[in-house]
């Protein structure tokens, strides 16, 4: 579970990204987070994630504090950046060992994570390349493959499909169902919002640092007492 307690963040004294925002996501489903370019989604992420510090407000995952237990909330999640440009110059088999040593997995569980998580991900003939070597979408699988390495409960992803073909996307998306299926947390921002619309079991809308809406696509839909597509609601919500 992922909770955020009326948290705020503002850069430059002025500038308000973020702008008392709650949330609650529960174990057991997708929850989509949606907006537009600037709306705050990236620094929401990346508060939850504990590379930025709120300016006020709580964030808990599975019940620890992102301030005050830090190391222990950050045990439970994988997270992946919207920018997979990480260290360019380590191979891609010494990249997952280096994230399964940071999470301290076991030398007897590694190797078989591996072996499945790059194999779903064809990954296997690329592992003793460099990640420069890589394209955008190799990158952004190996980097999908170090953030859940360690089996984590939660998954915090911002944009994970960003540069993905269509193989690996619908092997994503197999796997973000298989996971809230066990009944564990799955946060995940998107522009792409026909994906939102096909797997989220809820979202959340958020423009100018506020949330506008949070709910299931159903609820939206009886808001808005029609049965126009989440594309044509989003629209209309973050433009008014």
């Amino acid at each position: 579970m992922i909770e955020l307690f009326n948290v705020s963040k503002t850069f430059g004294g002025t500038v308000k990204a973020v702008d008392n925002i709650s949330l609650t996501i529960n174990d057991g489903e997708i929850f989509g987070f949606l907006g537009p370019n600037g709306a705050g989604k990236t620094t929401t992420i990346k508060m939850i994630a504990g590379i930025l510090n709120a300016d006020s407000g709580d964030i808990k995952i599975n019940g620890f504090d992102i301030r005050d237990n830090a190391i222990e909330a950050k045990r439970q999640f994988g997270f992946v950046p919207d920018d997979p440009n990480v260290f360019l110059r380590l191979k891609g088999f010494e990249y997952i060992n280096f994230m399964a040593d940071i999470y301290e997995v076991p030398e007897q569980d590694r190797k078989s994570r591996i072996e499945d998580l790059s194999e779903r991900f064809n990954m296997v003939e690329a592992l003793g390349d460099q990640l420069q070597s890589y394209s955008h979408g190799m990158r952004q699988k190996i980097v999908l493959i170090g953030a859940l390495i360690h089996n984590p409960d939660v998954w915090i992803l911002d944009e994970p499909m960003t540069g993905l073909d269509p193989k690996s996307s619908f092997i994503l998306k197999e796997m973000m169902r298989e996971h809230v299926d066990k009944g564990k947390t799955l946060f995940f921002s998107t522009h792409v919002l026909e994906v939102a619309e096909k797997i989220c079991d809820r979202v959340a809308i958020i423009s100018k640092g506020k949330i506008l809406f949070c709910g299931k696509i159903g609820e939206m839909k009886e808001q808005f007492k029609s049965d126009e597509s989440l594309e044509k609601m989003f629209l209309e919500l973050t433009e008014n």
